[in-house]
């Protein structure tokens, strides 16, 4: 990966990280995360009348994209419906770079040496190490038991992740035009995300757009804006090197929580936070 690509991915975590601390934050998780991903086809709309329809070799990876999304989705909601943010999310993005290097191998013929192995396990181990199931004062038998639930979740939207990383990776690499698959697919992910909103929050959607539109709008744009970089970049860098760096997000998340949210850092966080970072050093140094 070049200097530029990798700013860039580093970019679209830190937006990554951004979104997902405004779902953190709102009262309506649901509803924040579905106009999260509906307003992140904006730049889509904007880009869409400039670049000509996509070519017909990346159409089955579109479609596909779009269908793994909705199914990623939806898992993500059922993870976050029995267990925490802080127990989900590091298992989930942690391990979803691992599963994109075994898939990039058989899918694309992507083969990673000794030196970027190590690297890449080293970064996940500190992203997973954030999770944990809560053993304090206060909580109880069952919501241990609905963190433990979580975890099935998590790890099949790990998989999600994975997927639609691969079909995107080679949905843009089979076509001449990066940026049209890129608009499309932001753009075409609105209808089944804006059917979900519009079912979950039927009879009240006016009173939640009134609560949760302003800051859905900003964390869509970033969203969007994010995930077309990380798509842009998966056109010429190896898959498995894109997906580490960017799921650095979890590290980001946990700092954005400290500073705005007042969450406690602390020396597990800062350890998860050193062995990501020496992690990716070494894939990257290594490839």
């Amino acid at each position: 990966m070049t200097l530029t690509v990798t700013l860039l991915v580093l970019s679209a975590a830190v937006m990554h990280a951004t979104w997902n601390a405004f779902v953190k934050a709102g009262n309506d998780k649901a509803a924040m995360q579905c106009l999260v991903i509906f307003l992140g086809g904006i730049p889509g709309l904007f880009i869409l009348p400039f670049v000509p329809l996509p070519d017909p070799a990346c159409w089955p990876y579109l479609i596909g994209s779009i269908v793994v999304h909705s199914i990623y989705y939806f898992t993500l909601v059922e993870t976050y419906r029995h267990g925490s943010l802080s127990q989900a999310y590091p298992i989930a993005r942690g391990s979803a770079p691992l599963l994109v290097a075994l898939f990039s191998m058989a899918a694309v013929g992507e083969y990673l040496s000794g030196g970027e192995w190590l690297g890449l396990i080293i970064a996940c181990a500190g992203l997973i190490s954030l999770a944990h199931v809560p053993h304090v004062v206060g909580v109880g038998t069952a919501q241990r038991s609905a963190e433990i639930r979580s975890i099935p979740f998590a790890l099949a939207t790990s998989l999600g992740i994975a997927c639609y990383s691969i079909l995107d990776g080679l949905g843009v690499r089979s076509t001449a035009n990066g940026l049209s698959y890129i608009s499309w697919l932001l753009v075409l992910e609105m209808i089944p995300v804006g059917l979900a909103f519009l079912w979950l929050r039927r009879g009240r959607i006016a009173a939640t757009l009134k609560e949760n539109f302003s800051r859905g709008l900003f964390g869509g744009i970033i969203a969007g804006i994010g995930y077309g970089i990380v798509i842009w970049a998966m056109a010429s860098a190896p898959l498995a090197h894109v997906s580490a760096l960017r799921e650095t997000s979890v590290i980001l998340a946990a700092i954005i929580g400290t500073l705005a949210l007042h969450e406690k850092f602390g020396p597990r966080r800062i350890a998860a936070a050193a062995l990501v970072a020496a992690g990716n050093a070494m894939l990257h140094l290594a490839g």
